[in-house]
């Protein structure tokens, strides 16, 4: 049995993190302090960080949100998000008429944009954000909707690639399950978040815009889904620290910690992680 990976053991091996927010800092209710910590200590110590998420906030949103909820200025360099990537597509389809799934919280993603919302009978395409009920909502709840969409041939623009994501001690549907279900009908379902390259270009741009180039090659990315944060460094070709305790961790705890069977679970979804913890410490 291995001891679980400590950001401070690999600083020597990386000097820039795309770091992940549900699940890794802070639990979909609250920060997490430990993690955070982490953050600021991988800064202090020479290094960059991109906090990387697929909210379908655009970014300087979720820097106001996770700024009232307490993070600190220092914790991390720059925000690119799953809403800012995708915001070209929904751009290149205006003037237009969508018709619009997900919570109230998520509309500023629209500001500023020419778009009119109707129903699935009018719309051009839909623009999903995740369920219209946050906390409750599942993808069969639009099953309907979704097979008169796909008899009128529409395109499904997804805002947040998740399919869950942690919130405090549940799982809570995201617009990934949703556009999973279209997928499986037949849909088309565009997305740019993770595990999509167009995120992870948007975050090295930003860092080069700050005069911090990531390197590749040191260059780790931070994250609870595999499907999205392990699946999306494998594509750009970067190394993945796995934190347990987000999406898939449940009864990995550090107490247990059991890197066999986390790479056995892993198996499954047919993505690698080169380092595992069962949350992000220094």
């Amino acid at each position: 049995m291995n001891q679980p990976a400590r950001l401070g053991a690999l600083r020597e091996f990386y000097d820039t993190l795309y770091c992940d927010v549900w699940g890794v800092i802070r639990d979909g209710k609250a920060l997490l302090p430990e993690a955070v910590e982490a953050l600021r200590a991988f800064r202090r110590s020479g290094g960059a960080v991109c906090l990387v998420s697929n909210s379908p906030r655009r970014s300087s949103s979720l820097a106001s949100m996770l700024l009232q909820m307490g993070l600190p200025a220092d914790a991390a360099d720059t925000m690119v998000t799953s809403g800012d990537a995708i915001h070209a597509e929904l751009a290149a389809r205006t003037p237009g008429r969508a018709l619009k799934i997900g919570p109230d919280h998520d509309t500023g993603l629209y500001d500023g944009l020419e778009l009119t919302f109707t129903g699935v009978e009018y719309a051009d395409f839909i623009s999903c954000t995740g369920p219209d009920d946050y906390w409750n909502g599942k993808p069969e709840d639009y099953a309907q909707t979704l097979e008169t969409a796909l008899a009128r041939g529409l395109d499904l623009v997804c805002a947040n690639p998740d399919i869950v994501v942690q919130a405090g001690d549940r799982l809570i549907y995201c617009a990934g399950a949703i556009a999973r279900l279209y997928r499986d009908m037949g849909g088309t379902s565009i997305v740019a978040g993770k595990p999509h390259k167009p995120i992870y270009e948007l975050a090295a741009a930003a860092l080069q815009d700050l005069g911090r180039p990531a390197d590749p090659g040191r260059t780790l990315a931070i994250g609870d889904g595999p499907e999205t944060d392990l699946a999306g460094a494998a594509r750009v070709g970067i190394d993945a620290l796995f934190i347990l305790d987000g999406i898939v961790g449940a009864g990995m705890k550090s107490d247990s910690f059991d890197e066999e069977a986390v790479a056995r679970a892993l198996e499954g979804y047919g993505v690698p992680a080169r380092w595992m913890a069962p949350k992000l410490v220094w």
